[in-house]
């Protein structure tokens, strides 16, 4: 038997496919690849262009050495602003995780009410999902101002719909045994999720909460660029002025930062989960 043969007797379904099943195989690829060339056409890339900005980035990369870390003076306005986006990134991750944990049981199949109200949760956290972190950033700085609070509601508003989505996906992914087990026993619906289902997707939703609390680190600068308050606007400050070897110590402070947090992240997650569950 050839190695063809032997693949073919091994997996049918893949050699075997109806016509039908390979016709939408080709028609989806063949969209990707119409679309991957559109978008090359319509931004007009070219390698002439990339040649010359990677120039450019050279030259401003110059221009940024050595770091100046402003010790007689803005050193200090930069770490204020630092510790202000930790605290804005972590201020929303953590509301927005508390806000989320009874929503990702509502848009689960698995513990929700009925289908009005999976329904309901699942739009709702489709809603808040599709609107950008910068925008919503815009909206709150018009709401209340400029400053820290506007970022904070910003990742609030952004990461719920996303908290939302991934716990829903947790809790209906839980092994089904351990439930079972708690309504052999007499359980109600109430137990089944709280000794059944919460115990296998808490360490996940930790470890989800841990790892948007760094990723919010980076969000956050972004939106302080805006008005949203801390390190971002510093940031936008420099590119304007063109100080950019205050803007390579501040950019400097911002990778450091967010290597620390990642440390602390994985250091917490290994102590609170162990390390097998990542």
């Amino acid at each position: 038997m050839s190695r063809i043969e032997h693949f073919k007797s091994r997996y049918p379904q893949q050699f075997g496919a109806p016509l039908a099943v390979r016709l939408k195989l080709f028609a989806i690829l063949l969209l990707g690849l119409l679309t991957f060339c559109f978008g090359l056409y319509h931004i007009d890339i070219s390698p002439l262009r990339i040649f010359r900005g990677l120039n450019k980035l050279g030259e401003i990369l110059v221009l940024m050495l050595p770091p100046d870390p402003g010790w007689h003076g803005p050193f200090r306005q930069y770490m204020v602003a630092m510790a202000e986006t930790v605290a804005i990134a972590f201020l929303g991750t953590l509301i927005s995780a508390l806000l989320a944990f009874p929503v990702g049981f509502l848009a689960a199949r698995n513990t929700t009410v009925n289908r009005l109200v999976l329904f309901v949760a699942r739009r709702s956290c489709d809603t808040l999902r599709s609107v950008d972190m910068l925008i919503w950033a815009l909206i709150w700085i018009n709401v209340v101002g400029l400053g820290p609070f506007a970022g904070v509601m910003a990742i609030i508003c952004a990461d719920i719909g996303s908290f939302g989505k991934l716990y829903s996906e947790a809790i209906e992914t839980a092994d089904r045994k351990a439930v079972d087990g708690v309504a052999s026993t007499g359980g109600n619906r109430l137990h089944q999720i709280r000794f059944g289902i919460l115990p296998q997707v808490l360490p996940v939703m930790l470890s989800q909460v841990l790892y948007f609390f760094e990723s919010n680190t980076r969000s956050a600068t972004i939106i302080g660029i805006i008005g949203a308050g801390g390190i971002g606007l510093i940031i936008s400050e420099q590119i304007r002025m063109l100080e950019f070897q205050p803007l390579a110590f501040v950019i400097l402070l911002v990778l450091s930062t967010v290597m620390l947090i990642d440390l602390l992240s994985t250091k917490l997650r290994n102590a609170l989960i162990g390390p097998k569950a990542h």
